[in-house]
């Protein structure tokens, strides 16, 4: 369950810390001081949306954070798959939202992704506010709520498996069978590209050697100036003598001074060896200079063949490594072209089998789904006629369609709000307090179905009052001896029944809104719901209506 959440600098809210309790927790309070925004925050730290604007005027970052306690099995399974292990069955969700627009998520102080925290909080906390009533005007969503109750997601998944297998076996077969004229203009494109491939017979590493032997013919006459500079200074056809000569008389000398002078031993032996490297590298330019051959002639072939290779990169790749794979892939291409008739007949094969298979899976599926849409029903009616809703009654109406990723179902809950009428949409006829109703029914049997220990509800009495919202009251009740329920309500009805009662207000000071969030005693609830019923002018009669209120509810 959610034990304590913390707010800190979240539009009005400039600091809070909300501990709540196992059971029916209800906020009540005055209009604009913060009860919404305080479901904003719980939805933030749960990985939804947030918005740099909620951050509180004047501030640089808001941080919000949810400590879960003695979570569910499959909320911790959640979390040690996400890498979050619950070692001590809880768990802190923290948000931090910067003036940059930038947030940051944290799973017990360790960083995570919003989609995380989306895919962990699916398994903490259920929240329904008013938006989710606008899921009874959509027939899409009807279906959902069928297969959750019915528990057929895993039914559901295999469906899906083998009806995306049909679905890409369709589309192979779809662009195999494509217009023969197509297909025709297809194989001459195909064998074009190939032939003015292999025709060039590209070699790997080519180009960069074309490269190279471009600059060497291009510098052809400088090489040959520079090589026999060098076999000159070494054959002493330059002023001064040879190198070789004067490297020779200094071997000499040096030997002659070292046969004296031990310290120039040394000296003298590298200078000899020395000497000998001397030979060889006249030896290799002289080599050099005679295997030098450079035809000027030679460029334009170079050119041409490098213009070739840039015209089939500009067509088929950057590189020549990846033109000779365009090569092959069009090999595969008109080879599979070519052989078409024979994939044909096989994914018609294929095709048959799975569209025989899903549909088979379609029609189990289908049949499961009007017996959980009748017990559904039966259900949620059940649920209805406790929140005096009697005379309503809710059906399926189903009605087949091509399979599609869901089946083949087209499923809407239709509704009958007075006896003697016809079943209509829900879109049509019910209104908002109806469809709050109606909402809380289904969460309350859907909820059965799952192992989620919080749910909040943000305003379910909208739209109702005196002897409905003391039942929805009830029913709220009736659900947190099994669960926490969070309750954001203005009906004193439903408030009453909380087990822990919090009251939001807010004050100015310094120019400034600051809400503040309190738990209420018993004395304290009266008041609040005597001014929730009789406004601010509460009469000791509104106190003692306050007062009868909890005594109903059992508190």
């Amino acid at each position: 369950m959610l034990s304590q959440l913390y707010i800190n600098n979240i539009a009005v809210i400039s600091e809070a810390t909300i501990d709540l309790k196992p059971g029916l927790n209800v906020f009540t309070g005055e209009t604009g001081a913060g009860k919404t925004i305080l479901i904003n925050a719980i939805n933030a730290v749960l990985g939804e949306r947030a918005s740099k604007d909620s951050i509180r005027t004047g501030e640089s970052k808001a941080v919000i954070s949810a400590l879960f306690e003695d979570i569910s099995s499959e909320a911790a399974a959640a979390l040690e798959q996400a890498g979050y292990p619950a070692e001590d069955g809880s768990v802190l969700i923290t948000r931090e939202l910067d003036i940059s627009g930038k947030s940051t998520c944290k799973i017990d102080g360790r960083p995570a992704t919003t989609g995380i925290l989306k895919n962990i909080s699916g398994h903490l906390i259920n929240v329904h506010g008013q938006h989710d009533n606008q899921q009874l005007l959509s027939a899409q969503k009807h279906l959902s709520f069928i297969d959750s109750f019915g528990g057929l997601e895993q039914e559901v998944a295999q469906y899906k498996e083998v009806y995306q297998k049909y679905v890409s076996v369709k589309e192979k077969l779809e662009n195999i069978t494509t217009d023969e004229a197509q297909k025709a203009h297809r194989i001459d494109l195909l064998e074009y590209q190939i032939n003015e491939i292999e025709a060039a017979q590209l070699v790997q590493g080519e180009e960069e050697q074309l490269k190279a032997r471009r600059k060497m013919v291009k510098n052809s006459l400088n090489i040959t100036q520079a090589l026999g500079t060098c076999m000159a200074l070494f054959e002493g056809e330059m002023e001064g003598g040879g190198l070789q000569e004067m490297f020779g008389s200094l071997v000499e000398n040096i030997s002659q001074a070292a046969s004296y002078m031990e310290e120039a031993q040394p000296i003298a032996q590298r200078i000899e060896e020395i000497s000998y490297e001397m030979e060889g590298f006249e030896r290799d330019i002289r080599g050099l200079l005679e295997d030098f051959d450079c035809d000027p002639s030679e460029l334009d072939a170079i050119e041409r063949r490098l213009d070739t290779i840039y015209t089939l990169k500009k067509k088929y790749g950057s590189d020549i490594q990846e033109i000779l794979n365009y090569r092959d892939n069009a090999w595969e291409e008109l080879r599979s072209i070519e052989n078409s008739d024979q994939q044909i007949k096989e994914l018609e094969k294929q095709e048959q089998k799975l569209f025989s298979l899903a549909r088979e899976k379609a029609l189990h599926l289908s049949e499961r789904r009007k017996q959980a849409s009748q017990q559904f029903v039966f259900a949620v009616g059940e649920e209805l006629a406790f929140l005096d809703m009697p005379s309503v009654q809710l059906s399926v109406m189903a009605k087949e369609k091509p399979l599609s990723a869901d089946g083949m179902d087209d499923l809407e809950l239709m509704i009958v709000t007075n006896v003697g009428e016809q079943a209509k949409s829900l879109a049509k006829i019910a209104s908002g307090g109806e469809l709050s109703r109606i909402m809380l029914s289904i969460k309350n049997v859907l909820a059965d179905k799952d192992e989620i220990q919080t749910m909040i509800f943000d305003e379910v009495d909208t739209g109702v009052s005196g002897r409905a919202a003391q039942k929805i009251g009830k029913k709220l009740a009736q659900v947190a001896q099994n669960r926490q329920v969070i309750c954001v309500t203005h009906l004193a009805q439903v408030a009453s029944f909380g087990n822990n009662h919090l009251y939001i207000s807010k004050e100015s000071r310094n120019n400034r809104t600051y809400t503040t969030i309190v738990p209420l005693t018993r004395e304290q609830r009266i008041r609040e719901l005597a001014r929730i019923s009789a406004g601010e002018n509460i009469t000791p009669i509104a106190l003692s209506h306050g007062e009868e209120m909890l005594k109903e509810a059992g508190n």
